[in-house]
């Protein structure tokens, strides 16, 4: 055996000899982007590669299905040359068995398409290299010119892994650059070998059986392919080649029953021939200088973090302590933004005057108000977040949550988009591709909103503050995290019974199976953390925000005027009922602002709706706000800041404070705990996203499935708020 052939560059970066010398040979004139495509196993560190090649922020994890679509970037490889780098779902081969992995073919397969890439470059962990390369092969042997990026080059070193890169160089035929890409190191040496004209791999891995070439004769002449595997893969995939005519896929199904080919068969043994190539070639390129002994930390933990007990208790108690942080952590920069946006509001209304400033404390800023008051509780939860994401921990839910799931009839592998869609449901929904079996899929994507995502937090923060007391449970947890918490397992166990209801109607006979690979526990990036957090907070502010604004502008327009002469005369009687009550000058104030509230546009459009809403506990005003959420939930505080600020003290109080101090007709709280509870209920269950439901027409191509979602959370909204209501109040 050889040692590794490392040559360490000045900048401290390391690189195979072999391959900078060949790249190194010239610099070609660029005549337009370089197109590149990262191609690797799951969790190879692809994303991280992707990130310092192009100076973007990917969501990276340490989690296998982190990215599910196509990505690109602009990489500056060289002062005069510049590349695109197109970052393709992991996947282990090129026979894809689910939707994100037929992202990659439906890219490799057409030469002809605009898209098709120069080269490629392989990501693999240098720690698992022998399973990596069965990917590799594949890839080579499409004729695909290619780089491989031997990544974690420091975890193969701490397994006493030693890797002689230019016998591996030499027998795969390509570049071969050692590399660390969550730290950056190689990227340089990647960058030089990537700014090079690179050739077809000239070893060959794999040749089809002698009987299947008057096949792929007749292949390569229909399609026009230049290469035998890729004629081979055809006569695999053909059926599901997404831009292949009705005509060439009846031509390759005419030849698959012609020559009787077996693709199940026929793949079983290509790999097995591709992997004893492989085993012949890292003999001479591999070997282990230490034996591990002991068995690896990561064993010791998984036996305690995936116990059958253990695992659970220890996950609950991540997650008490998930929504301990959201709401106790929080309460302190909540209150100071709240009182600092009061302030502003205050400042302004009492050294200015007029419509415009009316617009602008009562509408404007109450909305603004209703978006920033929420970061800190946004910040937290991504936070926890990514920390479990990034150290591992969340491959082990994963593991764990799928013998729960497999009872209610869902498959392994929609723990990854329901834990998602605590934080977001539409990048969840699209994490759906990973699932094989459609049936599976479609229902993951069905029961998927039902978890509560981030933009609930608003409204469950807010009224849980008005009727939970702020008391302690058990000396070190609080009673409202615990309500906060409940909100959230009331989600996810009506997200699993909607499942096993679904499962009850919808019939298949495809199987499914959870195959899932942990990976190394880690140190979180703190990094890629605090990026996480600022683009979930951006994401809030700029999107939810600008929707909230909007509607805040608006709902000021329509509660501050009224049809015809309607505020006038609302205003009158309210000063003639004060007038012979004998009110004190504040209280005629606010019968006077509540009465031409009740008079106005957004008055009538709310008693309108409100016959609907009244068996619920709500009221015009609470309907106005439905409605209003209708395009994101988080809109709902938003809108009601705006409602309770229009005519009244916007200056001195806070959202909270504005809706504590409401009174019913008897004069009572109006926000007692059954109307609360009702509310909460409600925002639980109902569909209050548009993003959502285009996540589903997308994912699902077409509307059925969209309205479907919509009626039937609807409804049970109604109806669970309908019960909780009736029976607390």
């Amino acid at each position: 055996m050889r040692s590794a052939g490392i040559r360490t560059a000045p900048n401290g970066q390391a690189a195979s000899a072999a391959a900078l010398e060949t790249a190194a040979a010239h610099l070609p004139g660029q005549t337009r982007l370089t197109r590149i495509a990262l191609i690797g196993n799951p969790n190879s560190g692809k994303t991280s590669l992707f990130n310092q090649l192009t100076g973007l922020n990917q969501k990276v994890g340490n989690f296998p299905g982190v990215t599910v679509d196509r990505k690109t970037g602009i990489s500056q490889l060289t002062p005069q040359h510049r590349a695109e780098i197109i970052d393709l779902p992991g996947t282990y081969s090129l026979y894809p068995k689910s939707l994100d992995e037929k992202v990659i073919t439906d890219l490799l397969y057409d030469q002809t398409s605009g898209q098709y890439p120069d080269f490629v470059i392989v990501t693999a962990d240098a720690s698992n290299l022998r399973r990596n390369l069965l990917l590799f092969t594949q890839l080579a042997d499409l004729g695909l010119p290619a780089v491989l990026a031997l990544n974690m080059m420091d975890v193969a070193e701490q397994h006493g892994i030693s890797i002689d890169l230019v016998e591996l160089q030499r027998e795969l035929g390509v570049p071969v650059i050692p590399m660390n890409a969550r730290k950056g190191i190689g990227v340089a040496a990647l960058k030089i070998v990537m700014a090079q004209q690179l050739d077809a791999p000239a070893v060959s891995f794999y040749e089809p059986a002698p009987e299947l070439l008057p096949m792929i004769r007749q292949l390569r002449d229909y399609f026009n392919l230049h290469n035998d595997y890729l004629a081979l893969h055809y006569a695999h995939q053909g059926r599901h080649i997404s831009f292949l005519t009705p005509d060439q896929r009846a031509y390759v199904a005419g030849l698959v029953a012609k020559y009787d080919f077996e693709p199940t068969t026929r793949q079983a043994q290509e790999t097995i021939a591709r992997y004893a190539r492989i085993n012949e070639l890292l003999l001479n390129a591999v070997s282990v200088t230490r034996t591990e002994r002991a068995e690896p930390y990561s064993n010791r933990i998984d036996k305690v973090l995936t116990h059958r007990v253990w695992g659970y208790l220890i996950f609950i108690l991540v997650l008490f302590l998930l929504f301990q942080a959201v709401f106790a952590w929080a309460s302190y920069p909540m209150e100071l933004i709240d009182q600092g946006v009061a302030w502003i509001n205050g400042l302004i209304q009492t050294n200015f005057d007029g419509p415009l400033i009316s617009l602008l404390t009562e509408g404007v800023l109450a909305g603004l108000g209703g978006v920033l008051i929420f970061i800190p509780q946004i910040a937290l939860l991504f936070a926890f977040i990514a920390v479990l994401e990034e150290t591992g921990y969340m491959a082990r839910v994963t593991f764990m949550m799928d013998r729960i799931m497999r009872k209610f009839g869902l498959n392994g592998k929609s723990v990854v988009p329901l834990i998602s869609g605590m934080a977001c449901a539409v990048p969840a929904i699209m994490s759906a591709r990973t699932i094989e079996n459609r049936k599976d899929r479609l229902i993951t994507i069905f029961v998927t909103p039902l978890m509560s995502c981030s933009a609930r937090i608003p409204v469950y923060t807010v009224l849980i503050g008005l009727v939970v007391p702020d008391q302690p449970v058990l000396g070190i947890f609080n009673l409202r995290g615990v309500a906060l918490m409940s909100l959230y397992l009331l989600g996810f166990v009506s997200a699993v019974g909607s499942a096993w209801l679904m499962k009850l109607f919808m019939r298949t006979t495809e199987r499914s199976y959870f195959i899932m690979e942990f990976p190394v526990y880690r140190w979180p990036r703190w990094k890629n953390v605090g990026l996480t957090i600022v683009e979930k907070v951006k994401a809030f502010v700029f999107q939810a925000g600008k929707v909230i604004m909007a509607i805040s502008v608006i709902l000021w327009v329509l509660a501050s005027y009224g049809p015809g002469t309607a505020m006038e005369q609302a205003e009158s009687q309210a000063r003639r009922v004060a007038q012979t009550q004998g009110l004190a000058p504040a209280e005629t104030e606010s019968r006077v602002a509540s009465q031409k509230l009740e008079s106005s546009y957004a008055g009538h459009f709310g008693h309108f709706i409100e016959p609907a809403i009244r068996p619920l506990g709500f009221d015009w005003k609470i309907g106005i706000s439905l409605l209003t959420s209708f395009a994101a939930r988080e809109v709902f505080v938003g809108t009601m800041s705006t409602i309770y600020s229009v005519g009244q003290d916007a200056n001195e109080l806070t959202v909270q404070q504005k809706l504590a101090a409401e009174k019913d007709l008897n004069g009572q709280p109006f926000f007692t705990p059954a109307r609360s509870a009702s509310l909460l209920v409600f925002y639980v269950f109902a569909m209050q996203c548009m993003s959502t439901l285009a996540a589903t027409y997308r994912e699902t191509k077409g509307w059925l499935w969209p309205l479907l979602q919509l009626f039937y959370m609807t409804g049970l909204a109604y109806a669970a708020s309908l019960l909780v209501y009736q029976v607390l109040r």
